[in-house]
């Protein structure tokens, strides 16, 4: 797994390996507006974690996730099976509310 120095070459990179499509963490699943696609914790795997601290200003902590699909789903939107995307979540006194198995599944590959 390549190492990266910023939040946004980690994006770049992970789009680059085609994990295409931008998931946010909706209380207790994953939702991708463009496309109303959701997965649920029992859904998706996470196959790559990248964490970022900033160095001066906790402003700046932020971790980004690759996930798939377990399985292949009819609403993939390019035809090709799992569902490959990326989450982006800031962590500590500014993260967003989740569900427990939201947050067990996160924090079971940290």
């Amino acid at each position: 797994m390549k190492n990266y120095d910023t939040v946004t070459e980690a994006v770049k990179g992970l789009k680059e390996k085609g994990y295409n499509i931008d998931f946010n963490i909706a209380f207790d699943k994953l939702v991708c507006s463009d496309n109303k696609i959701c997965l649920q914790p029992d859904e998706f795997e996470i196959v790559e974690i990248h964490r970022f601290e900033g160095d001066s200003n906790p402003d700046d902590e932020d971790v980004v996730y690759a996930v798939e699909s377990k399985d292949a789903r009819p609403d993939d939107p390019v035809g090709r099976g799992k569902l490959k995307g990326i989450i982006t979540s800031a962590f500590g006194l500014y993260a967003d509310p989740i569900s427990n198995k939201i947050i067990q599944k996160l924090s079971i590959h940290k």
